[in-house]
């Protein structure tokens, strides 16, 4: 096969893969964008937005599970007084699955750079379509 037919498939399967996103995976994905740029500003209360306002909102991390949004708001805070603590955050979604109408599974990567000391892991988080939001109802990050 010549190069240019490769390339030329290779383009149009690309293209049909950005495509083949659900609008609810693509309205979730821009909300883990949102919760990107809003760390990367310093501002935790924004990032928070994503995270279901519920006393039963499940987070588990290195300190074991805590539950509610006020709780894992301040462990954030505590975690990460200040943008030296909170550096550049990046991430690498490695699959979105739907698991019903109203709930997806997100796994990913991590990574924080800091001047402090870089840091970084996995995640994996559920997603539940709340008053027509998509909000994480569960957060495992380690």
């Amino acid at each position: 096969m010549k190069k240019s037919a490769l390339i030329f498939i290779l383009s149009i399967l690309t293209v049909c893969n950005v495509h083949a996103q659900t609008k609810d995976e693509r309205a979730i994905r821009a909300a883990m964008n949102e919760q990107l740029a809003a760390w990367n500003q310093g501002n935790i209360d924004r990032f928070m937005d994503t995270y279901w306002p519920n006393d039963s909102l499940m987070f588990m991390g290195k300190s074991g599970v805590t539950y509610g949004w006020e709780k894992t708001k301040a462990n954030y805070i505590k975690g990460y007084p200040d943008t030296a603590a909170m550096g550049k955050l990046d991430f690498t979604i490695i699959k979105v699955k739907r698991l019903s109408a109203q709930y997806y599974f997100v796994v990913g990567k991590w990574h924080l750079t800091r001047s402090i000391g870089d840091v970084g892991g996995m995640f994996n988080l559920i997603f539940q379509k709340i008053n027509d939001k998509w909000l994480i109802i569960a957060d495992h990050s380690s």
